[in-house]
């Protein structure tokens, strides 16, 4: 647990990486590294491609892992005429329990708006599975002082149609964009005073007991050799990993700092 008693989520984002085959092999190495205390200090979230999400259910069942399943993206609707897109009702279907929205590279590369990320929110809930909603910043935005007024808009516009009660079931995910895979990190002060930031805009929003609840991580070129000094912060409550998810000796040393 966080000293705030909030249990910490450790999250693997595999993007467009490892086939079927592979996400097999890493799913049940990183499971062979992560202990009982591992588990029992922190949610452990694997995020594989569509492609890869039966094969990592069926050995996650089989195997009675205790790495949870996730999923990377979702549409908002259950079903229609959206070639490419994948339902939140059929990823239910595979036990998925959680699901990342909005990631930077979503709203960047594909053009996810605060509106869509609100409406996949929704749907992701609605299905009875946890959204990790994704947060962050530009370096020109940073570079002008607006990254308060960037993530503070899309915070509010995700809590849009949020009870307190709903609000404080959510995981928000602070990622500094400007250092998804470049290397550069933001240092663990800036990582806090932003995921505090988040933390007061859903206490302005929703309430002071939802604040109190809702968990925060951070992402941004997560190693093991900065996780302790991140999740030490007060307000951040666990890690979204890109690369450093996808060795799972790695992942494994990031997922044990949530023990110290």
């Amino acid at each position: 647990m966080t000293a705030a008693g909030r249990r910490p989520v450790i999250s693997g984002n595999w993007k467009m990486h490892l086939n079927h085959f592979e996400a097999l092999q890493l799913v049940q190495k990183l499971s062979y590294n992560l202990t009982e205390a591992d588990h029992e200090a922190a949610d452990v979230t694997v995020h594989p491609p569509f492609t890869d999400i039966r094969t990592v259910q069926t050995a996650i069942d089989s195997d009675k892992m205790k790495v949870q399943l996730g999923a990377q993206n979702c549409h908002w609707e259950d079903k229609g005429a959206y070639t490419g897109e994948v339902s939140p009702s059929m990823l239910g279907k595979l036990r998925v329990q959680w699901v990342i929205v909005g990631h930077s590279e979503r709203r960047q590369l594909f053009g996810e708006t605060d509106d869509w990320v609100q409406r996949k929110l929704h749907a992701v809930l609605d299905h009875g599975m946890v959204p990790i909603v994704c947060v962050g910043e530009t370096l020109e935005e940073r570079e002008q002082g607006a990254t308060a007024t960037k993530v503070e808009g899309q915070v509010r516009s995700a809590l849009g149609r949020c009870s307190a009660e709903v609000a404080a079931t959510l995981v928000f995910a602070y990622e500094p964009i400007w250092a998804i895979g470049t290397g550069r990190t933001a240092t663990p002060d800036d990582a806090q005073a932003t995921c505090g930031l988040v933390r007061r805009v859903v206490g302005d929003v929703v309430g002071p007991e939802a604040a109190a609840a809702v968990r925060v991580q951070y992402g941004g070129s997560v190693k093991a050799s900065n996780a302790t000094d991140l999740l030490a912060q007060p307000d951040v409550d666990g890690l979204l990993v890109g690369g450093a998810s996808l060795d799972a000796d790695e992942f494994a040393s990031i997922v044990a700092a949530a023990r110290t």
